[in-house]
C-alpha cells in the first residue's frame, strides 16, 4: 500500500468515524481491519470502554467533518472568488486588481487542499489509536487525552469561527 493510498485510507476512516461510533464493536473492529489492512483483535472491551470509545470517536469525528467541512469551503472560495465575493476586491486580500485578489484567494483557499487531506488523515490515525487502545486493549496510552483536548480546542475555535461569520 503505497503512502498516498494510507494517507487516502486514514481520511476516510476519519470521515466514517461518525457513523461507526454507534456501531457494534464487532462492526468497529472489522471496519478498522478492511480500511488499513491491518489485523484488529477485540479483547472484550467491556461497556465503559466501548462507552468512551463511541464518545471520543464521535468527538474526533466531529472534528475531521468540520475540517473538511472548511477545506471544501476555503477552496470553493479560492476557486470561486470573483464569483462568490468580488464585490468589493479593491479593498480585499491581493487587490486593488480582481486578478490579483483572485490569485490571492486561490492560493490561500485552493492551494492548501492537500495539507488538509494530512490533518483529517491525522485524525483518522488517532481514531485508529483509540479503537486499539479501547477496543483491542493494546497500543500507547497518548490517543486518549489528546482527543479530550482535540475536541476542547476544536469546540472553542468553533465558537470563535461561528462568531466571526
Amino acid at each position: 500500500m503505497g503512502k498516498v493510498e494510507r494517507v487516502l485510507r486514514a481520511a476516510y476512516f476519519a470521515l466514517l468515524s461518525v457513523p461507526v461510533a454507534f456501531a457494534p464493536t464487532g462492526v468497529r473492529a472489522r471496519v478498522v481491519r478492511r480500511i488499513f489492512r491491518t489485523p484488529f483483535a477485540l479483547r472484550e472491551p467491556g461497556w465503559w470502554r466501548t462507552l468512551a470509545h463511541s464518545v471520543l470517536s464521535l468527538a474526533v469525528g466531529l472534528v475531521a467533518w468540520f475540517a473538511a467541512f472548511l477545506m471544501i469551503l476555503a477552496a470553493v472560495r479560492g476557486i470561486f472568488y470573483p464569483l462568490i465575493a468580488a464585490h468589493d476586491y479593491q479593498h480585499s486580500w491581493g487587490g486593488p486588481t480582481l486578478a490579483g485578489a483572485w490569485a490571492v484567494h486561490f492560493a490561500g483557499g485552493a492551494l492548501p487542499f492537500p495539507l488538509w487531506v494530512l490533518l483529517i488523515a491525522g485524525l483518522g490515525v488517532l481514531e485508529q489509536r483509540l479503537a486499539q487502545r479501547l477496543l483491542s486493549r493494546s497500543g500507547p496510552w497518548w490517543p486518549l487525552p489528546v482527543a479530550v483536548v482535540l475536541f476542547a480546542g476544536s469546540v472553542l475555535f468553533f465558537i470563535a469561527w461561528w462568531h466571526q461569520i
